[in-house]
C-alpha cells in the first residue's frame, strides 16, 4: 500500500498545499537521497507529518479518524496490550463481531497487523489518524488499568479469608501456607506485580499501617500512592509473596530476602524481595529487574562526546579498574553490564562476583555472594582469580578486603569492573584510601571512574523557553555555563556563534494525570586517572582537589552534564537540580 512518489507529487500540485519550486527541491533531494517524497517535505518544514498522513489516508483511499476527546471502551482497548500499541503506533478503536478497526500512524506496519489479526481472530481493518489522537488513546490504557485493577482489587479483598491470632493463637505454617493459595490473594498479588510492569515502576512498597496497608510504586525515580487495601489483606499478601520468594511462611520477627521470576508478555522480569518487620506487620519491597539489558549501548545511556571517548580507552585495556558510583538506584549496575555486554566476545574469560545477580548475559559465568555460609565478596575474587578469567566483575566493593583484593586483581593482569558508592567521581579515590588501599597500588591500577545520577525525561509534550537575565544569572552561579557551552559545541548540539545566553531550554507540559515525564535518563562524570590526577592522589589531596583538577582536563561534573541535557530537551533545569543537590 505504499504510495507512488508520482501520485504523492500530483495530489501536492494540485492541492496548491507546497509551492511547485518546493516542491520541485524536495523531489530532486528525494531522488538524490534515495528517499521518500513525503520525508523530504516533513523535514524541510514544507508540511506537517500529521498533514502528510492526511494526504496520504486521501490517496490511498484510506478513511482518516480523528479520536481526540473520544473515550475507547476499555474491552476494545484491552485486545491490544499497550506495549504493543506503543511500539507500533497502532490502537483499537472500534470492534463489531467480525471487524476490528485500529487507527495507525504508518498503514504500511504490515507485521503488527498481522500480529493482531492472530491475537484476536478478527478481520482488521487499518485507519490512518495523527499523532495527537494516538497519544491521547495511549493515556487511556493507564486510566483504564487503574480502573480495572482498582475494582479488581475491592472485589477479591472482600472475599480474602484472615487468620485470627488475637486470642494467642500462633498460625501454623500449614495454615499459612494454605492462606497463601486462597484464589483472591493469588489475583491480588498477581494483579499488584502485572500493574507495576505496566506503569514501569522500579519498585513495589507495601507498607502495613494502623488500618490499611497502603501500596506505593516508584516510577522514575519517585513514589507514588498507587492503591490501598484494607488492614486484613496484610498478612496474605506477605504470605502469598513468601510462597513465591522460597521465604520461611512462620518466621515474623526477622528481616527476610529472597527473589522470584514471572514472565509477562514474552518478558522476563526478576523481582528481588526484601521484607522487614514493623509495628503494624510486615513491610515489604520488591525490586522489579528486567532481564532485557543486552543489546544496549553506551551512547544508549547518554554517555557522549571527551567522556564517551574515555570510557572506550579504559575497555579496550585488558588490565587495571573501572569503577561506577553513585547512589542506590542511579543505575550503577546497568551502565556495568552494558560494559560487559560491550566486552563479551568469543576470545575472553569474563567471570562476576555478585549479590544479587541482577541480569543474566550469556558466555558471562555469574556467581551470587552466600554471606550466611561465609561466601563473601573477598572469597569470590580469590576464587575467580584461579579460574584463568581476563575481566572480573564485583559487584560492590563494601569492605577493606574487597578492595583490597580487586586492586591486586587490577594488578595482576585482570580487567576489574565494580562498582562503589560515593556522591562523586573524585569522591571514590578518598575512599578507596580510607579503606586501606595503598596510594601507589591506586595510582598504579585505577584507569576511570563514572560518577552517575538519574534525572526524569521529558516526554515529546515539551515546551522550549529561554532563561530571563535574573534566571540566567541564578544559573550562573550554579554552573559554569561556558563549560557547559563548550561541550555542546563540541558534540555540535548548537551553533559555533551561539552565546551562553542564547541558550534555549525546555519544560514540561502538565496534561490531565501525565506529568510530563517518562522514563529516566542518566546524567554522568567521567574521571581519567592521568599524571597530573596520579600526582595529587600520592598527594593524599582530597576529593575537591581532584575534582577541580579533572575539570581542569576536561571533566564535564554531573551537574554541567545535567544543563547540557537540559539543551538537549531531554531534562529540565529543576530536576537535574532536584537530584544533583539532594
Amino acid at each position: 500500500m505504499l504510495i507512488e512518489d508520482t501520485q504523492l507529487y500530483k495530489f501536492i500540485l494540485d492541492s496548491g498545499l507546497v509551492t511547485k519550486d518546493d516542491l520541485e527541491t524536495a523531489k530532486k533531494d528525494a531522488e538524490k537521497e534515495n528517499k521518500r517524497l513525503g520525508d523530504i517535505l516533513v523535514i524541510a518544514g514544507k508540511i506537517t507529518a500529521d498533514n502528510l498522513r492526511r494526504m496520504e489516508a486521501y490517496v490511498l483511499g484510506i478513511p482518516f479518524v480523528d479520536l481526540k476527546g473520544k473515550k475507547i471502551d476499555f474491552d476494545t482497548l484491552s485486545l491490544i496490550p499497550e506495549p504493543i500499541a506503543r511500539g507500533h503506533n497502532i490502537v483499537p478503536f472500534k470492534k463489531t463481531e467480525t471487524t476490528l478497526e485500529v487507527a495507525m500512524l504508518d498503514v504500511n506496519d504490515l507485521s503488527a497487523i498481522d500480529f493482531i489479526k492472530k491475537k484476536v481472530n478478527l478481520k482488521i481493518q487499518p485507519r490512518l489518524t495523527d499523532s495527537d489522537s494516538l497519544k491521547e488513546v495511549l493515556v487511556q490504557y493507564q486510566k483504564s488499568l487503574k480502573a480495572e485493577f482498582g475494582d479488581l482489587i475491592q472485589k477479591e479483598t472482600a472475599t480474602l479469608k484472615t487468620i485470627s491470632e488475637d486470642n494467642g493463637e500462633t498460625a501454623t505454617e500449614a495454615d499459612i501456607k494454605k492462606l497463601a493459595e486462597d484464589l483472591p490473594v493469588v489475583r491480588i498479588v498477581d494483579t499488584l506485580i502485572k500493574h507495576a510492569a505496566i506503569q514501569n515502576a522500579s519498585d513495589i512498597h507495601i507498607e502495613p499501617m494502623d488500618s490499611q496497608v497502603l501500596v506505593r510504586y516508584r516510577i522514575d525515580g519517585l513514589l507514588h500512592d498507587a492503591m490501598v487495601l484494607p488492614r486484613q489483606a496484610g498478612p496474605s499478601v506477605s504470605a502469598r509473596i513468601k510462597v513465591l520468594s522460597n521465604l520461611k511462611l512462620d518466621e515474623k520477627r526477622l528481616p527476610q530476602d529472597g527473589r522470584f521470576k514471572v514472565d509477562m508478555n514474552n518478558e522476563k522480569v526478576s523481582f528481588r524481595v526484601s521484607i522487614l518487620p514493623t509495628y503494624y506487620g510486615e513491610k515489604i519491597v520488591m525490586r522489579l529487574l528486567r532481564e532485557n539489558i543486552s543489546g544496549f549501548t553506551l551512547e544508549y545511556l547518554n554517555f557522549h562526546g571527551e567522556g564517551l571517548e574515555r570510557i572506550h580507552h579504559a575497555l579496550k585495556q585488558t588490565t587495571g579498574m573501572i569503577l561506577t558510583t553513585g547512589p542506590t538506584g542511579s543505575g550503577k549496575t546497568t551502565t556495568l553490564y552494558t560494559m560487559l555486554d560491550l566486552l563479551n566476545q568469543p576470545d575472553v574469560n569474563i567471570s562476576t562476583i555478585e549479590d544479587p545477580i541482577e541480569y543474566q548475559i550469556g558466555r558471562i559465568n555469574q556467581t551470587q555472594v552466600r554471606p550466611e555460609i561465609g561466601f563473601s565478596f573477598a572469597q569470590g575474587i580469590r576464587t575467580l582469580v584461579r579460574q584463568d578469567p581476563d575481566i572480573i566483575m564485583v559487584g560492590e566493593i563494601r569492605d577493606n578486603e574487597t578492595a583490597a583484593l580487586a586492586v591486586n586483581a587490577a594488578l595482576t593482569g585482570h580487567l576489574v569492573l565494580s562498582t562503589l558508592h560515593t556522591n562523586s567521581a573524585a569522591g571514590a579515590i578518598p575512599r578507596l584510601l580510607d579503606m586501606g588501599v595503598e596510594s601507589f597500588l591506586l595510582v598504579s591500577t585505577l584507569n576511570v571512574v563514572i560518577g552517575q545520577r538519574l534525572v526524569r525525561q521529558l516526554t515529546d509534550t515539551k515546551e522550549k523557553y529561554v532563561l530571563n537575565k535574573a534566571e540566567f544569572a541564578q544559573l550562573e552561579k550554579l554552573v559554569d555555563l561556558e563549560r557547559v557551552l563548550a561541550a555542546l559545541k563540541a558534540d555540535k548540539i548548537v551553533k559555533p556563534n551561539d552565546a551562553a545566553k542564547d541558550l534555549t531550554f525546555w519544560k514540561a507540559v502538565v496534561t490531565g494525570d501525565e506529568d510530563g515525564f517518562k522514563g529516566r535518563v542518566g546524567i554522568h562524570e567521567i574521571l581519567k586517572m592521568n599524571q597530573t590526577i596520579k600526582d595529587l592522589v600520592m598527594k593524599n589531596a582530597t576529593a575537591t582537589e581532584i575534582e577541580i583538577q579533572a575539570k581542569k582536563e576536561g571533566m564535564l561534573t554531573m551537574l554541567e552534564d545535567g544543563i547540557y541535557k537540559c539543551v538537549e530537551g531531554k531534562t529540565t533545569i529543576e530536576e537535574v537540580l532536584r537530584v544533583v543537590t539532594e
